[in-house]
């Protein structure tokens, strides 16, 4: 995976516990270009890897903007960008990736919730700019204390705009079933944002009618735990090798290969990347990831080594 130094050129808090970093490159350079719903691998103090999305305009080469909320509890990630991070900082990024890509839609409904919001800020800037027809819906606790308050009021789509802030006096979350109703076959859904609010609009969406190829789902969490009660060991078989590696309950597939000097690239760790995804040669893999769509699980011919497992004793990987 390629990689990039740039600078934190400045650093702002917005909203009650959102950080905003603004990267440039340390030569002042153009950065690579990105399209809208792309994020990036930021490579953190202590050697963690985390992916932000890109919350800017996808025409602006000359910066980066990640917003970045401090999770509780946190992971590392969070918590080391919000404390350890600062301006004039110096941070390793990957090239942008996109797998919550825009697609041509008679009219785009952009749904987020708290820090789902980010991706869907370059979305808005892009179909604004396109001349298409979209709706943006952001739930929060409190509109007072949301990030990217300011930015969503000012903007030019500001009218195509709607928050819908829960915890206020005669606030209420989203109507969901007045939003999603009666999908236009042309239109197209983007969801983004924590677990439970993912998948209460996904349920609405099937209720109203929507395909499944008409919704798109960008997730910061696996959808399963990687850790099951009743969770067996198992064998993992290095194909060019035959080596042969017992992967504990407990311990990740990753994990165990790297412990028998077998590295796999891996970065979220949690099966919502896509980085650490390999072939399957033989056996039966239990799928643990938000990366794979259903007809790659079914064919059982790859797996997120982060955290799915085996259903099978035996499972030969491509590596």
């Amino acid at each position: 995976m390629s990689g990039l130094d740039v600078r934190v050129a400045r650093k702002t808090l917005d909203g009650a516990a959102v950080a905003v970093f603004e990267l440039r490159a340390i030569d002042g350079s153009e950065l690579p270009p990105f399209t809208a719903g792309a994020h990036v691998d930021v490579h953190l103090p202590g050697g963690a890897v985390r992916q932000y999305s890109l919350c800017n305009a996808p025409w602006e080469r000359d910066r980066y903007l990640l917003g970045v909320q401090r999770a509780a509890p946190s992971r590392g990630g969070s918590v080391a960008l919000h404390e350890a991070v600062h301006e004039g900082a110096v941070l390793q990024i990957g090239t942008p990736r996109n797998l919550f890509a825009l697609a041509p839609a008679s009219h785009t409904l952009l749904l987020g919730a708290g820090i789902g919001i980010t991706p869907l800020l370059a979305m808005a800037e892009q179909l604004y700019a396109d001349g298409a027809s979209f709706a943006l819906h952001y739930s929060v606790r409190h509109a007072a204390t949301a990030a990217f308050r300011e930015r969503l009021a000012t903007a030019g789509y500001a009218d195509r705009v709607h928050v819908h802030a829960s915890g206020d006096p005669g606030g209420a979350r989203i109507p969901l079933e007045r939003v999603l109703a009666r999908p236009d076959a042309r239109a197209r859904l983007c969801v983004c944002g924590p677990a439970g609010y993912i998948a209460d609009v996904l349920a609405a969406a099937g209720a109203q009618g929507w395909r499944d190829e008409q919704v798109c789902v960008e997730r910061f969490s696996a959808e399963s735990p990687a850790v099951q009660a009743g969770d067996a060991a198992f064998d993992v078989v290095v194909a060019s090798s035959g080596l042969r590696v017992r992967v504990a309950p407990g311990r990740a597939v990753h994990e165990a290969l790297a412990e028998a000097g077998v590295e796999v690239p891996v970065s979220c760790e949690q099966g919502v990347c896509g980085t650490c995804v390999t072939r399957v040669l033989a056996g039966v893999p239990d799928h643990r990831d938000s990366y794979l769509d259903e007809r790659e699980r079914a064919s059982g011919q790859c797996m997120a080594l982060c955290c799915s497992r085996a259903k099978t004793p035996e499972l030969v990987l491509d590596l």
